[in-house]
């Protein structure tokens, strides 16, 4: 039998992923047009993404006034956005649209790892900035001595090693023992024990919720307190850091709305390779793109110094100085 193409009985054109290989998957053929737009809309939405979260690193990077703790877990967080936009959402997008994987059983198990651990690194960048936030609000005049550039590094690598363990863990026979997971050649599917799905909804939603959500209630009660008694002295201080705790309230706020429906389809449909599961991942890396759009609707700081690079100012003298806070002058 020729391994090119069958018709089902809804005439319907079948081909197989791997013609010449008797083990291959098959695969339906949708229409050209679904084709191309798909693809045009995964290739703009990954490129919107990586140049927006380019500018941000290169912001942080760059100009000395942003070298402070909050701006590195910005730093870090836009970090896993780039390797989501570069990786994750080319190949996450593909999948919406082709039913077979071309790129091997090794790349398949290395995707879905990186795929988990830069997510849930996000995560733990949304804890520290919460826990970050919960200081500079309720314990500002100790902020600078508690919270410094030094310990947050430190946070940040123990959160990404943490996220690449714990994630190994669960993916261990997927990761170690690809061929497993494969029922024919152009399969790429997560396999994972219901009770694994169970602990990572826990570890991945359940807790985090109940650590974050309690401390942005808190801090919304000590803002709405200052904002009454502070003087006019510290009035000035204590709206900027209302202001950058709004702010990234709405990044943490944004990331969870766009992780609860992928962790409420898994526990009721499992881990399956379904089109739903897929449209959740997408739902999950498309978070990534939203975060500097986010900054740059609240700060002004990331409209100047995104101005700056690409006027191609940084690459003047002293350009690392430039005032990105002109109204503190």
């Amino acid at each position: 039998m020729s391994n090119w193409g069958l018709t089902n009985m809804s005439n319907e054109t079948i081909q197989y992923c791997f013609p010449n290989n008797n083990l291959s998957c098959t695969r339906s053929i949708r229409p050209e047009a679904e084709y191309i737009i798909v693809y045009i809309f995964i290739a703009v939405t990954s490129v919107f993404t990586v140049f927006l979260n380019l500018l941000v690193i290169i912001s942080i990077s760059h100009f000395k006034q942003l070298h402070t703790p909050t701006n590195v877990l910005i730093f870090s967080l836009a970090v896993a956005d780039l390797i989501t936009g570069l990786i994750l959402m080319p190949v996450q997008g593909m999948k919406l649209i082709e039913p077979c994987w071309y790129f091997g059983e090794i790349f398949c198990s290395i995707f879905r790892l990186i795929f988990y651990v830069v997510v849930n690194a996000s995560l733990g960048n949304m804890i520290i900035i919460s826990v970050d936030r919960y200081i500079a609000v309720n314990d500002p005049l100790r902020y600078p001595v508690r919270v410094n550039n030094n310990k947050t590094v430190v946070s940040i690598v123990v959160n990404w090693l943490f996220s690449f363990i714990y994630n190994f863990y669960l993916l261990y026979e997927f990761v170690m023992y690809p061929e497993m997971n494969h029922t024919c050649t152009g399969e790429c599917i997560v396999s994972v024990k219901l009770e694994n799905i169970i602990l990572d909804s826990i570890v991945c939603l359940v807790a985090p919720c109940c650590i974050i959500i309690p401390l942005y209630v808190k801090i919304c009660f000590v803002a709405n307190y200052q904002a009454k008694h502070l003087n006019s002295v510290t009035d000035k201080k204590a709206k900027s850091e209302k202001k950058a705790t709004r702010t990234l309230g709405i990044v943490v706020l944004v990331y969870l709305l766009c992780w609860m429906p992928y962790y409420l389809t898994s526990l009721s449909l499992g881990q399956n390779d379904t089109l739903i599961i897929n449209v959740m991942y997408w739902m999950v890396c498309m978070n990534s793109g939203m975060n500097p759009l986010i900054y740059a609707m609240f700060y002004r700081w990331f409209r100047l110094s995104a101005k700056y690079i690409l006027t191609q100012k940084i690459f003047g003298p002293s350009s690392a100085y430039l005032n990105l806070f002109p109204e503190e002058k």
